[in-house]
């Protein structure tokens, strides 16, 4: 899935400037060794888990595909940003040429769709395998959770066409600095020589449809789940479908609070540096914290991984 080469004939700026965060040189070095520990910690968490079930054949379901597929999202996800952030933070000029940055804007909203599209899908799997056990191997086959994660993938980026196509078409004819890391939808929209309310109105009602229906689903999941987990009688089966649950859970609230603050109440991410934050917060330390999320609080991935240091090391 890619865009084409895109030339915006009613806009005179051909790169923007990132600004980043604004501090001094000293402070842009420790900021580098601090996000390069964080994106390699978070590639090695991640790919953890994707050598973990692709070794353990106990982790040959789909569960646990699932969970490696979404891992391998997560380091395309804070790949996506990231490694251009770190140039800049040793860069000079701080620029990003006008392809390149709607390059950016699709691919880190597209991947940040798949992600919605994956957490409601993972919620799917747990409703089944919980609610329908007997049918769940019949429900779940290869072919089946196959399609759905290519499903996943090639909806969070036919999601983002309509949004990228708007964008492109918006002038830029005045200042070219974005007050952000990356190229996101309200730091371009800040920067437009005119006024594009239906641009601003269409971008956000894509954002908000995804976000509620995927969240809805979501809901209406878990919320089948807990009834069939209450209706277990005490044991250790209850216990740990509510580990397996709490730990998605987690990770469900963790995304969507931070993209709901910063999407749907615009208010409260404009205040100086909280759209910076809040950006980060989704972006960077979400794709760190899950590995962590997921493999602490699942006895069968913590017996893999032990597996996997023993033969690595």
């Amino acid at each position: 899935m890619h865009i084409p080469y895109i030339i915006n004939v009613t806009t005179s700026i051909h790169e923007f400037i990132l600004l980043g965060f604004l501090c001094s040189r000293d402070t842009e070095i420790i900021l580098f060794i601090l996000f390069s520990i964080i994106y390699i910690l978070t590639l090695l968490g991640n790919g953890a888990i994707i050598c973990a079930v692709w070794w353990d054949q106990k982790l040959q379901t789909p569960m646990y595909i699932l969970l490696a597929n979404f891992s391998f999202l997560e380091i395309c996800y804070i790949s996506s940003n990231v490694p251009n952030m770190l140039c800049n933070f040793l860069s000079k000029t701080k620029t990003i040429s006008y392809n390149g940055c709607i390059l950016q804007f699709y691919v880190f909203l597209s991947l940040c769709a798949t992600e919605l599209f994956f957490l409601s899908l993972m919620a799917f799997d747990r409703y089944v395998a919980i609610c329908c056990p007997l049918q769940y191997p019949v429900i779940m086959t290869r072919r089946v959770y196959g399609s759905l994660v290519s499903a996943c993938w090639v909806g969070g980026f036919l999601w983002l066409l309509t949004p990228v196509t708007l964008i492109s078409q918006v002038p830029f004819c005045g200042s070219n600095i974005i007050d952000h890391y990356l190229c996101d939808l309200g730091a371009l929209l800040a920067i437009s020589c005119v006024p594009v309310p239906k641009t601003t109105l269409t971008c956000s009602t894509f954002s908000a449809v995804i976000m509620f229906v995927t969240l809805f689903f979501i809901l209406v999941s878990y919320t089948l789940v807990l009834r069939a987990v209450l209706q277990v009688p005490k044991g250790s089966g209850r216990k740990k479908a509510f580990s397996t649950c709490a730990s998605h859970l987690v990770v469900v609230s963790l995304f969507y609070g931070s993209i709901i603050v910063m999407y749907v109440t615009p208010g409260a991410a404009n205040r100086p540096g909280m759209k910076k934050f809040v950006t980060m917060f989704y972006s960077i330390v979400t794709p760190l914290l899950n590995p962590l999320i997921y493999s602490l609080r699942n006895k069968e991935m913590k017996i893999a991984l032990r597996k996997l240091l023993g033969l690595t090391l």
